[in-house]
């Protein structure tokens, strides 16, 4: 009950919009569009019975909205004339489930035209994925405006898989999150799949010492370069972020410990006496690590820098 007390009071400035911050609250749509969470969750569910990779594809494009002028939608923009959107930027061309959102939002329409916001129908889908991989449900804070800005220029903001400890807390603290959050919304890279590029940088050609990431468990390293020859012709060549990669679990902290994780970021997080520490606790204990990354997620989710609220989540009003 105290976290849901300090999310209704939580409000945080984005340093990379210039509107004010807007207060977000648990019942913001209460008398609007009560069914609101329903419709979407219905929406997210229908798509991942037909393709299981929904959950992950929806979870990473929250994330990448996020980090980018808060969570306010400009993922989802379209690139229009001259301007390159953000889902065109290097960073997010292997995003997807687009449609997910888009669907969700014209079945809200239908039920409460011009109320729910594009950013807030991506904040339950996030949610909704989790929950779909067998993780933890929470309450999401409401009340979210969509941006008008989107720039694949800043899509070099987003933390890459081949960042140091250094550059990972830097980039988290710029969204005023700490070292605790980073490792636990690390966490979500518990389900999905990466394509080699991501991660060839471990395992050929690492340094002038060695071609391989020595911190890289060595059968490990000799599975994913057979999966992923040095003249890749599969276009779609790649690795699932751990074995369950499907399921919502803390495989993947036990993973960094054994030297099993694809992205040099994954292990940069052994290289700090305080994120290994909650590495060593996440690994030991799911409940431990479902309760921070809820924590994290409302705190992450609770960026916004938004303007308004979108008739079609794939373009301004």
């Amino acid at each position: 009950m105290a976290l849901l007390i300090a999310v209704l009071t939580l409000v945080l400035l984005v340093s990379a919009s210039t509107s004010p911050a807007i207060a977000l609250s648990l019942n913001h749509y209460e008398k609007t569009c009560p069914d609101v969470e329903s419709i979407v969750a219905k929406a997210v569910e229908r798509a991942t019975m037909k393709d299981k990779t929904v959950p992950a594809a929806l979870l990473r494009m929250h994330f990448h909205d996020c980090f980018i002028r808060g969570c306010d939608a400009s993922v989802l923009l379209y690139s229009k004339g001259n301007n390159k959107a953000e889902k065109d930027g290097p960073a997010n061309l292997s995003l997807h489930g687009f449609y997910v959102i888009e669907n969700a939002k014209k079945k809200v329409e239908a039920a409460c035209p011009g109320v729910v916001s594009c950013a807030d129908i991506l904040a339950f889908a996030a949610r909704d994925a989790v929950v779909l991989s067998g993780g933890p449900t929470w309450e999401v804070p409401k009340g979210r405006k969509d941006g008008r800005t989107s720039k694949a220029s800043e899509t070099i903001q987003l933390p890459a898989p081949t960042f140091n400890i250094s550059q990972l807390q830097q980039s988290f603290s710029q969204r005023g999150l700490s070292m605790d959050d980073l490792v636990a919304l690390s966490g979500g890279h518990t389900i999905g799949f990466s394509h080699c590029s991501s991660f060839q940088n471990r395992i050929r050609n690492f340094n002038a010492t060695h071609d391989i990431d020595p911190t890289m468990h060595p059968s490990f390293a000799a599975s994913l370069r057979n999966v992923c020859p040095i003249k890749n012709k599969a276009k779609n060549a790649g690795a699932t972020m751990d074995p369950s990669s499907t399921a919502f679990d803390n495989t993947y902290f036990k993973l960094i410990l054994q030297g099993k994780t694809l992205f040099s970021s994954d292990q940069a997080l052994l290289t700090n006496p305080k994120t290994k520490g909650l590495v060593y606790k996440f690994a030991s204990s799911k409940q431990s690590f479902e309760k921070a990354f809820v924590n994290s997620m409302i705190k992450m989710s609770s960026l916004n820098g938004g303007q308004e609220i979108r008739k079609d989540c794939r373009v301004v009003n």
